[in-house]
């Protein structure tokens, strides 16, 4: 699986590391109720089908990454960074 960065260009996967579903880029506020908090950090969906994922480009210009990809093909759909920098 290749993932095209919008800093460094296509890489192969191995440059990357996974960290789980665009859910961690919504966190709940400090005040928020305790269900709020454990839905946040325990609660995840594992659909088959397309996905939002961050990535970090470890292995080269340290961006963090949302991925958009087919979970049943690993299709990359799209990729743009974090702070908004889209590319594919």
């Amino acid at each position: 699986m290749r993932i095209t960065c919008p800093h460094c260009g296509a890489r192969d996967r191995r440059e990357f590391y996974y960290l789980g579903a665009e859910d961690y880029l919504h966190r709940p506020a400090e005040d928020a109720a305790p269900a709020a908090w454990d839905a946040y950090l325990h609660l995840r969906d594992n659909p088959a089908g397309a996905t939002r994922d961050l990535w970090y480009h470890e292995q080269g210009c340290g961006a963090w990454l949302l991925v958009t990809r087919n979970t049943v093909t690993h299709e990359i759909l799209g990729v743009r960074a974090v702070d908004g920098e889209a590319t594919e």
